[in-house]
């Protein structure tokens, strides 16, 4: 995952989204919107879907997680160094991140805060992601404005799964990837890892915060 809009944001926020946005492609109001360097959501949800629940099963990451990451060829390394990477995150082998170039990520927080976001895919849309405070139930609804789809709003480059053991007896680990089919196409599914399950999430982009 890549670090971007930063010169669009040097060129003011709102003037930014007037230009990229002439002609009613972009319908809300961003004007109590403040920019952000970009954070990225880990999503779950159907292409076509412009609002639903689940949101608090969504992860987060504040700052870019590719940067931050562990190629899997170092993965020894990591294993050597009691799981902490030169980041200083902590590798859980119950519980681990791939992304599409073939690095280990660290998880991300679980849990999108009740708010609204301006969310893009870094293609033609940019729009606004209302998550809504959980009910009850502890269920969080989401909804994008503008008749958007999380499609729409998806970064096709960025791919995230999530790793988990399928039988506690067996070990899933980033040592079973099979490192020669990375990096991964947009058009292809993240690998399956031999005694895994795997979680494949959306990445969307968050660029502005109200």
């Amino acid at each position: 995952m890549l670090q971007r809009f930063g010169k669009v944001w040097r060129l003011g926020f709102l003037t930014a989204c007037i230009i990229l946005f002439t002609g009613g492609a972009l319908a809300a109001d961003l004007s109590s919107f403040t920019p952000v360097r970009t954070q990225y959501v880990a999503a779950l949800a159907e292409p076509n879907a412009k609002s639903g629940t689940g949101a608090e099963k969504w992860g987060l990451w504040r700052v870019d997680p590719g940067p931050r990451g562990v190629w899997l060829r170092n993965y020894q390394k990591l294993v050597d160094a009691g799981g902490v990477a030169p980041a200083q995150w902590k590798f859980s082998a119950a519980d681990w991140w791939l992304d599409e170039n073939g690095l280990i990520m660290e998880a991300p927080a679980f849990g999108v805060p009740a708010g609204r976001y301006v969310v893009t895919g870094d293609r033609e849309v940019m729009t606004v992601l209302t998550v809504y405070p959980k009910d009850a139930t502890g269920t969080q609804r989401w909804e994008l404005a503008d008749d958007a789809t999380i499609y729409d709003v998806t970064h096709l480059r960025c791919r995230s799964a999530r790793y988990t053991p399928q039988d506690e007896s067996k070990a899933c680990t980033p040592a079973l990837a099979p490192q020669g089919n990375f990096p991964i196409s947009e058009t292809k599914p993240m690998p399956d890892v031999m005694n895994c399950k795997k979680q494949d999430y959306t990445v969307l982009f968050i660029v502005g915060i109200e």
